[in-house]
């Protein structure tokens, strides 16, 4: 095989808090199942292990990888340390008396057994019958037609202990169907197609940290913005405890506004503070949202890349990078069109324009980011060609904006789990 394309996707849990990954992977010839080749899922276990790291790309989380009957009968599969993965099965194995004594090997020796996206139906559960004690996860595919019997038989799959993760949601009814069938875990970004009420009311709290972000690119003066920062207390101890966690190397502690205003300068600040949006609770909670994490992602994605394919991008062409990173799900937060939100701030009209329509620049790096996200390799490589980067450079970009993310995340919860 020439080469394997990696990527991952976020599991969450009923209160929306991270659980797992699924492990996305395409070969060269842009096959995502690559059922007919053994190398594949070695491929992709050794890529995590000794290129990447699982550090850099898991990060404290499990994650699901996909494996077909050659890798589950070849001894290849005891060399994968346990700790990290869950072996999700492609459902076109077939349950012969080999696999059966294969799957019940695995489970003796703590392996974590999965059955990857299939569809629930009477079939389906006969089929897994005789190894349903030695599973932990049933995949579920819920956006495709659901049989009328698999709230039943999601069910009768519990009282085996297995968990049921729903996969492909997209929106927010294929989340509500998820849940209705007594799924417990889901894969997809639907929490990133936003139910738009067109009279939704404004959360004064959120839009005051939009001021304020204002406040730091105007030349505003600082006691102003100290004033309206001391107006949110629980905005304000966050601040510090993020400042004093690591994230940031100052030689003594920092005890106010004013300080931070000083040392950190205005643009890093203003960043922080539109991350902090995405935080479900800026006062509460020692974790990280999947949401917060995918816009810091988005964030490193986008500065990343304009600076490969502009080597001498400026530190306010970035900066610009940056913000539509950060503001292309911030309806989600506000559940308002992004263009009503876009009225109350000062953003420039190169930003709008690649929020609004892919325009310009960051308009191509922002749909190449989402190409990312949904794991796009056709496209993700037509940008590749056009701007003569190396065929390696995208995929490194991306595991490096994943190591980021992970950084940010135990900065970020240390921050939050901190006493000051």
């Amino acid at each position: 095989m020439e080469n394997v394309y990696l990527g991952r996707q976020p599991i969450i849990d009923g209160n929306g808090k991270q659980y797992s990954y699924d492990i996305l992977y395409l070969d060269s010839h842009m096959q995502n199942h690559i059922d007919n080749d053994l190398s594949a899922s070695a491929s992709v276990v050794s890529s995590i292990l000794n290129k990447f790291g699982t550090q850099a790309f898991l990060s404290s989380n499990k994650a699901f990888i996909k494996i077909d009957e050659k890798f589950l009968m070849n001894d290849l599969i005891f060399m994968v340390p346990t700790d990290f993965f869950i072996f999700a099965l492609f459902d076109t194995i077939e349950m012969s008396e080999k696999v059966i004594e294969r799957i019940e090997l695995l489970k003796t020796k703590n392996y974590t057994l999965a059955i990857n996206d299939t569809i629930l139906d009477s079939y389906t559960f006969e089929k897994y019958l005789p190894i349903l004690k030695m599973l932990s996860f049933f995949k579920v595919d819920v956006h495709e037609s659901v049989p009328l019997d698999a709230k039943n038989i999601i069910k009768e799959l519990k009282t085996y202990g297995i968990r049921i993760v729903a996969t492909k949601i997209e929106d927010h009814a294929h989340y509500e169907l998820a849940q209705s069938l007594g799924c417990e875990l889901f894969q997809g970004y639907y929490f990133a197609k936003p139910k738009i009420l067109e009279n939704a009311k404004y959360d004064a709290s959120k839009f005051n940290i939009l001021k304020l972000y204002n406040l730091l690119l105007e030349d505003t003066n600082i006691d102003e913005i100290v004033t309206e920062f001391e107006k949110n207390h629980a905005l304000t101890l966050q601040l510090l405890q993020f400042i004093n966690s690591g994230a940031f190397h100052f030689r003594n502690k920092i005890s106010s506004i004013h300080h931070v205003l000083s040392l950190v300068g205005r643009q890093p600040l203003a960043q922080w503070l539109m991350l902090m949006i995405y935080s479900k609770s800026v006062a509460s909670g020692n974790e990280a949202s999947p949401l917060m994490l995918m816009v810091k992602n988005r964030t490193e994605l986008m500065e990343k890349l304009l600076k490969a394919i502009q080597p001498d991008a400026k530190s306010n062409a970035l900066g610009e990078a940056y913000f539509v990173g950060v503001l292309s799900l911030i309806e989600t937060v506000f559940g308002v069109k992004l263009e009503k939100i876009l009225e109350r701030m000062n953003v420039s009209e190169i930003t709008q324009s690649a929020l609004m329509h892919d325009g310009g620049t960051l308009g191509e790096l922002y749909k190449v980011v989402r190409d990312i996200e949904l794991f796009n390799i056709s496209a993700i490589t037509e940008f590749a060609s056009h701007h003569k980067l190396a065929s390696h450079a995208i995929q490194q970009i991306i595991m490096q904006s994943m190591e980021q993310v992970n950084q940010f995340q135990r900065e970020f919860e240390s921050a939050k789990g901190a006493n000051i």
